[in-house]
């Protein structure tokens, strides 16, 4: 996701994190609530197929929307289907 850098007159400059997509005119600076305009500059350039990059994509998307389980994790354990052979009860138990 592109970071675009916004300019308050008082306040200064502050980045956020938008799509291409969804990204604003202007949005309401962090320090005065005073309207930050979108500022032209250089983009931030990364390698975005690092794990790294991933990691920090993943944990910023889950602040906003966790992940939702149907189990718990690590719990995927199948039951164990018993035998009815009665040659199978006959065997040494651990």
């Amino acid at each position: 996701m592109p970071t675009y850098l916004f300019r308050c007159d008082d306040c200064g400059d502050t980045e956020r994190a938008f799509t291409m997509a969804a990204k604003p005119d202007s949005i309401h600076c962090p320090g005065c609530q005073e309207p930050a305009r979108s500022v032209v500059a250089s983009p931030h350039l990364g390698v975005g197929g690092s794990p790294a990059a991933r990691l920090i994509d993943t944990t910023e998307r889950s602040a906003e929307t966790p992940a939702v389980v149907s189990r718990v994790p690590g719990a995927s354990r199948r039951r164990q289907e018993v035998s009815r052979d009665p040659r199978h009860a006959k065997l040494p138990r651990n």
